[in-house]
């Protein structure tokens, strides 16, 4: 006689998946805004689910924090790759403000790889330039970004640190606050170029939010590797994403050959190359080259390029033909 079994135990439904808004990360943590503006720790599932600030996800709960289960697909994703890693930034941009300093000067090559990473994420660039109140190192620094301003990227002034006196220059923050309303922005920039300033003018509190993340995230003193999200209205339509500094800035994921189509200045002589496959470094007939000679003085740069725009192209070209 077969021995009856015993009634197998009902099984427990998993909890349903949820919607939510990642606003910050670090490491194989994030945390995970819900509709209703609840935030909750949540861990990706699995090692090849790279979550960014920006992603829109479903996530699970499990006692007190969630799992990440699901990635909705992107609109776009800012990131730098160099020959050993890739970095990302956050997703689902609508623009990246990249922010320089008349002091210390800034690196041109950093800001034009800035740029082109944008350019291929198909990224809106705004520059802004912080320190206006030093006149002298301010002007000189603006000149240099004339073949930028006559590319057509906007250029903002800005003095973001709180300034006394009797007559304070213009600080630019009115303009910029126009420019990132209804918009998600990453803001972007070297070590001191002032941007903890800026994002604590323009979000009262935000040391306090890093802090509570940081905290919450277990990152302690490595706050600056968190890259954090900050809403700038009430009615959480305009945002701004705070990134962590870098020294460097891999461009490894653009095709060399493809390099030109992201530089504005390059790209409308390139259909006057003779060759089609034309490196416009050595061959005859290159529209690139013939239209070296930008006029510094007057910023117009409608007829030509400005050889120190030409020298990072020829730079960036060799350094991601070798790979290295």
């Amino acid at each position: 006689m077969s021995r009856a079994r015993p009634p197998s135990a009902p099984r427990t439904a998993a909890p349903a998946l949820h919607d939510g808004l990642v606003v910050a990360s670090h490491g194989r943590h994030c945390v995970v805004e819900l509709p209703a503006g609840e935030r909750v720790i949540c861990h990706p599932r699995g090692k090849k689910l790279g979550v960014v600030v920006g992603d829109r996800v479903r996530w699970r709960p499990s006692h007190d924090e969630g799992t990440v289960e699901q990635i909705a697909p992107r609109r776009n994703l800012l990131y730098r790759q160099d020959a050993v890693r890739t970095k990302s930034f956050a997703a689902n941009l609508d623009q990246v403000l990249i922010l320089l300093a008349a002091e210390p000067e800034y690196s041109e090559h950093q800001l034009a790889r800035a740029l082109i990473a944008c350019e291929a994420a198909d990224i809106e660039p705004l520059i802004a330039l912080n320190k206006a109140d030093l006149a002298a190192p301010f002007e000189r620094a603006w000149q240099r970004l004339a073949p930028y301003r006559a590319m057509g990227y906007a250029v903002l002034p800005l003095a973001a640190r709180p300034q006394g006196g009797a007559a304070p220059v213009d600080d630019g923050l009115a303009a910029l606050a126009q420019r990132l309303q209804a918009r998600t922005t990453l803001v972007l920039g070297p070590s001191g170029a002032g941007k903890s300033t800026l994002i604590n003018r323009l979000v009262p509190g935000a040391a306090a939010q890093t802090g509570e993340i940081s905290q919450a995230l277990g990152s302690g003193r490595h706050t600056t590797t968190t890259t954090t999200w900050y809403w700038l209205d009430a009615a959480r339509r305009s945002a701004l994403i705070d990134s962590p500094g870098f020294q460097e800035f891999g461009l490894h994921h653009i095709d060399p050959m493809q390099l030109a189509a992201y530089m504005p200045d390059l790209r409308p002589h390139v259909a006057a190359c003779r060759f089609y496959n034309c490196t416009h470094l050595h061959e005859p007939g290159c529209g690139v080259r013939a239209a070296q000679g930008f006029d510094t003085e007057s910023g117009s740069g409608a007829q030509g390029i400005s050889a120190s725009r030409y020298k990072i192209y020829s730079d960036l070209f060799a350094e991601l033909r070798s790979g290295a």
